[in-house]
């Protein structure tokens, strides 16, 4: 089953499928030859149990945890392991593969010893609301830089997962996927344009406002209308209206802008103690 298979016929792109049939490969449900190719390693009558669990549990639920109790403001900025492993009763290993998603991620870094800092995060509706108007000044920027160049191949990844949001997708994908989808989109434009600046920018924002999206993902049909507005601007960009596909880019942004922090699905964030 080739992985570029398996993303036209789910609709996403090819790393989310890589990832996961990574982890597929660790539980013994597929295997992976020396070409790379990945193949059944189960019968599909011995599916039915795994594929359950696996749906009942869209993430790691002590990540999700972690991610709830810092939007709600009830776990300090400085942490030891012993104190996480008391609170949320985990093993010192398990606890470490968490923490260290969450570092990768940006939001966590590892002190002296076992301690852990949690880096500071968009966490109220001000800080969000001059995150949106910082990224108006330099997404359509990099959409008009002179060094723009994007990757057909990759355009057409992008298009193939915001095309399944729209058909659905927002409806049935965990906070976490529709976050990873929308930086994907983002970031890839952000790398397009050619100037490291805005490239390493846009991905710190998306660090940043990690958490207090994965709030907003409640409101569904948002998500959808997001995606056919990512899908309108990869039109321009496809017929190089690099102009037009600026235009696009700062409606897009304003709109979100006035939807979470003034709309119906604004943000509420906790300060953290500590």
């Amino acid at each position: 089953m080739p992985e570029l298979l398996l993303a036209e016929k789910i609709g996403t792109s090819r790393t989310p499928v890589q990832v996961a049939m990574r982890y597929l490969a660790t539980i013994g449900v597929v295997r992976q030859d020396a070409n790379r190719r990945f193949f059944m390693a189960k019968n599909s009558d011995e599916l039915g149990g795994m594929a359950e669990a696996l749906g009942a549990t869209p993430d790691d639920p002590l990540y999700l945890d972690i991610a709830q109790a810092r939007l709600s403001g009830t776990l300090p900025d400085e942490v030891n392991e012993s104190e996480l492993m008391r609170r949320f009763d985990v093993a010192r290993s398990t606890l470490r593969k968490v923490l260290s998603r969450i570092a990768n991620e940006g939001w966590a870094e590892q002190r002296v010893g076992s301690g852990w800092l949690f880096l500071p995060m968009i966490n109220s509706p001000e800080a969000y609301e001059e995150s949106y108007l910082f990224r108006q000044s330099i997404e359509p920027a990099g959409l008009l830089s002179s060094s723009f160049q994007s990757d057909p191949a990759k355009l057409l990844d992008i298009r193939r997962e915001q095309e399944h949001i729209v058909a659905g997708g927002f409806e049935t994908m965990t906070a976490i996927e529709l976050f990873e989808a929308n930086s994907r989109f983002h970031e890839t434009l952000a790398t397009w344009s050619g100037n490291r600046f805005i490239a390493q920018s846009v991905r710190r924002m998306d660090q940043l406002r990690r958490l207090v999206e994965y709030s907003q993902a409640a409101n569904r049909p948002a998500r959808s209308t997001q995606a056919r507005e990512h899908l309108a601007i990869l039109d321009a960009v496809a017929k190089q209206d690099l102009v037009g596909a600026a235009g696009l880019m700062r409606s897009h942004l304003e709109d979100a802008r006035r939807a979470k922090v003034f709309g119906a699905g604004n943000i509420v964030v906790k300060k953290t103690s500590g």
